[in-house]
């Protein structure tokens, strides 16, 4: 990647601020697996503050989160009730069964936003021939539902069901900051209905590396031994860490341009003949548009569009995906637009 490049294929691609660097550089760091280290420390307690849970942990990975968190709830042949467009059924490479032995009901929800009416359809009743109803998941903002935003009412109507039929509750919070910024409600009101929560430090943050996964003292610790187990208890992780501690204090509010920029994007490029865009999915840091109606694949006009200075990914057939984050400016969304409309219409 040069720095010429305009990189709208996803948050992950963003790179640590010379600040956030210098913080890296100076942070205080200690035994992480004795609770040693104070950058850890630090940002485990800030998260564990903001979702309103008890206990937090450090991790490599939001997948990790996600597969650590579904170890702890569920046994083998336990079944996981989440939107068919969910990361834990199509991107994390079968891990709920490869690990734990679970399987995943898919709900057919809207732009990636299950109903409780369709989450108590789907949950089974208890048999001896059917898998057991355990875990109820939900993706904060929904990826593949086009970075939409999760109203609190049908989260908590969504966990209001979960929890009659006795099964636990796990909010997937990839982009949780996202939908904090553009909802205006707390971290703690989207997690208050969930027994677990974590939250991607690599995205709209901005951080190189990291997630953190916060619950009960209780889950905590009974997570600790699938951290171990699996490889992602670390020594001195406060060099990382600390990256997650400045995200928090200096890049959250900044999302709001992130949000702007897409918005400004899909607004300049919706009109561009084969392209279709619902701009009502447009709520945070992602644009899916259509481009079928173009003639071309959403890969050939990837590799146009890259050839052009964009880097733009395709996410289906017909589906190209943009995604806003901190490395890309208005002037530059101002340019791929106008890059996107020539190459698109040629």
């Amino acid at each position: 990647m040069t720095d010429r490049l305009i990189n709208l294929y996803s948050d992950t691609q963003t790179r640590p601020t010379p600040e956030m660097r210098a913080a890296i550089a100076s942070a205080e760091v200690g035994d992480e697996q004795k609770f040693e280290d104070p950058s850890v420390n630090r940002l485990c307690e800030l998260v564990a503050e903001l979702t309103g849970k008890a206990a937090a942990m450090f991790l490599p990975s939001g997948t990790m989160c996600n597969e650590i968190a579904i170890l702890v709830h569920c046994r083998p042949g336990d079944e996981i009730y989440a939107d068919a467009t969910a990361h834990i059924t199509n991107f994390e490479a079968g891990g709920p069964a490869a690990f734990a032995g679970a399987v995943t009901h898919s709900i057919d929800g809207i732009n990636g936003i299950y109903s409780p009416e369709r989450l108590a359809d789907s949950i089974r009743q208890p048999t001896r021939y059917s898998p057991t109803p355990r875990l109820v998941v939900v993706e904060q903002t929904s990826n593949l539902g086009g970075g939409t935003v999760w109203p609190l009412e049908t989260m908590r109507a969504v966990t209001d069901v979960g929890r009659s039929h006795g099964l636990s509750t796990h909010m997937d919070g990839a982009r949780l900051p996202n939908a904090v910024v553009a909802s205006g409600h707390s971290f703690a009101d989207h997690a208050a209905g969930f027994d677990t929560v974590w939250i991607d430090l690599s995205k709209g943050l901005g951080c190189p590396v990291g997630a953190v996964l916060a619950g009960s003292e209780d889950f905590i610790e009974a997570a600790w031994k699938w951290k171990q187990r699996l490889g992602g208890a670390m020594r001195q992780g406060g060099i990382v860490a600390a990256a997650g501690v400045y995200a928090f204090e200096h890049h959250l509010d900044r999302l709001a341009d992130d949000h702007a920029n897409a918005r400004r994007f899909a607004e300049l490029v919706a009109d561009v003949d084969g392209v279709d865009i619902d701009l009502e999915t447009v709520q945070t840091n992602m644009v899916f548009a259509d481009v079928g109606a173009t003639g071309s694949t959403a890969a050939e006009l990837s590799a146009s569009l890259e050839q052009e200075g964009v880097r733009i990914g395709a996410m289906g057939p017909t589906t190209l995906r943009i995604v806003t984050h901190l490395d890309v400016s208005t002037d530059q969304i101002e340019t791929a637009a106008a890059v996107f409309r020539r190459v698109v219409s040629s």
